[in-house]
């Protein structure tokens, strides 16, 4: 029987939480676009706040997800096998070496849940991806943020590896980077990161998150891959949903040395990645035209916006990603709900310390003359 009393809300169960739970805020995911889509319903409605790639995943793969929903009452393949040996095929490396995520951002938090707890440090870049802290909090452990580069440096606020390298204690276990960084759009040099992982304690866990990296095209950048062999405490995460455009089926990968990734399968959840992102992903990762493809619409339209976006007066932040960190000072908001009312969605950054930005994903051509159409709308 339930004792009588009132209803119990969030902060009675908040209480009965472990301690790094009570202090974490939820990952914010922005706008309610579903809700947004019913509302835009007659109109198109433009999403550019999540980074997706607008011009869908390869037709290989949308055939691999058709020819599997005829085994949808069976489980997958709990070990992921055929896309982890195609994987591994693609970046040479050893199968045992790649743990598989439901989407890269399941690895991050696993990660901490791992290598990281209470009386622990976990160091990471200020205006870094928002789940490196949450993932840090929910293990209890404590977070060190490095200071980022300033806005007036050839990277603005991207991150700064001798502020990371600064910020590691004796209690460090973990540490995040980012290449390019979400949401700043800034990279590091191959030759910066390996004087830095030179310098870093061999009992401190480094996780590159590479989420954007097939969409780079820099010729100073260096996946963190080609210094894998050399650091048995190096880790490299990747996702399909960005370049490969299956965000909706929720698939990443991390790769490291196998024995750290024999450790992280201990917490892996069974089944984790469903059967119809297997097979896409697998099909996706063989479609070497159609990635080509995206990435020159990507370059072509990514430059197109810089451009027009600096003509109007913004200050834009350099990027090799799919979108880009834009400036608008104090009329940010007033800029940013003109345009939502227009229909086009942005993602707003003030959760990041960036109060006067708008991350803005590079969509397809006419979606992107819509933005700068309602953008001159705005700004008027």
């Amino acid at each position: 029987m339930i004792a009588a009393g009132p209803v119990p809300g969030e902060e009675f169960f908040s209480a009965l939480a472990q301690p790094g739970i009570r202090r974490l805020r939820a990952y914010d995911p922005g706008h309610d676009l579903v809700a947004l889509r019913r509302e835009f319903a007659i109109r198109h409605l433009v999403e550019l706040g999540s980074n997706e790639n607008p011009y869908g995943p390869s037709a290989r793969a949308r055939e691999a997800v058709l020819g599997g929903l005829h085994a949808l009452h069976r489980y997958p393949d709990p070990l992921g096998g055929d896309l982890r040996r195609a994987l591994a095929k693609h970046h040479g490396v050893d199968v045992a070496g790649i743990v598989l995520g439901t989407g890269s951002h399941e690895l991050l938090m696993q990660f901490a849940q791992v290598f990281a707890g209470p009386g622990l440090d976990v160091v990471a870049s200020q205006y870094g991806f928002a789940v490196y802290a949450i993932a840090a909090q929910a293990a209890g452990a404590n977070l060190r943020l490095a200071t980022a580069f300033p806005r007036e440096h050839a990277m603005a606020r991207g991150h700064d590896l001798d502020a990371v390298l600064a910020a590691i204690t004796p209690t460090t276990r973990l540490l995040y980077l980012a290449n390019p960084n979400n949401p700043t759009g800034t990279w590091f040099a191959a030759d910066a990161f390996a004087a830095f992982m030179a310098n870093v304690p061999r009992d401190v866990v480094v996780v590159v998150d590479e989420a954007y990296a097939e969409l780079v095209d820099a010729t100073d950048f260096g996946s963190a891959l080609q210094t894998l062999p050399r650091y048995p405490n190096l880790v490299v995460t990747r996702t399909f949903s960005k370049a490969y455009a299956l965000a909706g089926m929720r698939i990443g990968y991390a790769i490291a040395h196998p024995g750290l990734i024999a450790v992280m399968e201990r917490v892996r959840e069974s089944f984790n990645v469903n059967h119809l992102a297997l097979a896409a992903a697998e099909a996706a990762l063989g479609d070497h035209e159609h990635l080509r493809w995206v990435l020159q619409r990507n370059r072509e339209e990514l430059a197109r916006l810089a451009t027009a976006f600096t003509a109007r007066g913004c200050f834009v932040y350099p990027s090799q990603t799919n979108f880009l960190l834009v400036e608008f000072g104090a009329r940010t908001q007033a800029v940013e709900a003109a345009l939502l009312a227009d229909g086009i969605v942005l993602r707003p950054m003030a959760g990041y310390g960036l109060a006067d930005c708008l991350r803005i994903t590079v969509g397809e051509r006419g979606e992107n003359t819509r933005l700068l159409e309602a953008l001159d709308r705005a700004m008027s």
